[in-house]
């Protein structure tokens, strides 16, 4: 087992002792929300034996954004539900029974060739699936050509409180002018690999957003690793509790001499 996997495995034994311990959350047949504190996440632990991160932030990240639920929460599920953690203030969480809201790219949407402008040095020593993707998005100007207004990298990774969720971070945020001079600000969660883009993200990047940046229009993207390199780019909205997408292109970087003529025709005929 790799240690990647060992990991997971001991975040996810902790999450499943939460959820069902009598002295935590407390599962029960009916209940469509369990509260629990940080605490419960280290009282977890040490009736598992088992060590904790030294971010314990990283226990319900994972199970969040990059593993699924234990086996054992999944079978609580009814149909077309499924259990979610949820920030409810500075180290509180729940776990809280929704509707299924996946955002997946549509295979069936033409892909958009877009000349490369990426440097090579940032492609040899990026570390993450995360990093290469955002890079990409940035040199590009990739987040523009989707929206078509100009935008500007504020901060990436960006580590903030938001009242009634707790703390929260998002991948990158970029700040935006229109032709008509309106501000935008645009939270972006980037995944790659086998991460999933997440509703739960995307619900606190609105909430930060509001509270943050009160002015200014908030228009959430979220942009994700296809086959072949090929970048899919969301807008994401909120209505009622699902997100929902608003708009969704594919483009795939190359160098300029892999845009054909006739491919060129084609992108101008689509105006």
């Amino acid at each position: 087992m790799s240690g990647g996997d060992a990991r997971l495995n001991r975040y996810s034994a902790i999450v499943e002792c939460v959820f069902f311990g009598a002295t935590y959350a407390g599962y029960r047949a009916g209940v469509d929300t369990l509260s629990f504190e940080r605490e419960d996440l280290v009282r977890a632990a040490s009736e598992l034996g088992v060590q904790l991160p030294k971010n314990l932030g990283d226990v319900v990240y994972s199970i969040r954004y990059r593993a699924p639920m234990p086996q054992s929460i999944l079978a609580t599920q009814p149909e077309g539900r499924e259990w979610i953690i949820e920030g409810a203030g500075r180290g509180l969480y729940r776990f809280a029974l929704v509707p299924i809201n996946r955002i997946v790219p549509n295979r069936e949407l033409v892909t958009i060739k877009i000349p490369d402008a990426t440097p090579e040095i940032i492609g040899a020593y990026a570390l993450s699936d995360e990093q290469a993707l955002l890079a990409k998005l940035r040199y590009n100007r990739l987040i523009d050509t989707f929206l078509g207004i100009t935008t500007y990298s504020l901060q990436n990774h960006l580590r903030t409180s938001v009242k009634g969720i707790g703390q929260i971070e998002i991948d990158e945020v970029y700040v935006g002018v229109d032709r008509h001079g309106a501000h935008y600000v645009l939270p972006v969660q980037a995944k790659g690999g086998n991460d999933q883009l997440g509703s739960v993200q995307a619900k606190q990047d609105l909430a930060c957003c509001a509270e943050k940046f009160p002015a200014l229009i908030c228009r959430p993207i979220a942009a994700q690793f296809m086959d072949d390199e090929r970048i899919a780019i969301f807008e994401l909205t909120l209505e009622g509790d699902q997100v929902k997408v608003v708009d969704e292109c594919h483009y795939q970087l190359v160098s300029g001499d892999q845009i054909s003529a006739d491919e060129l025709a084609r992108y101008r005929a689509r105006r």
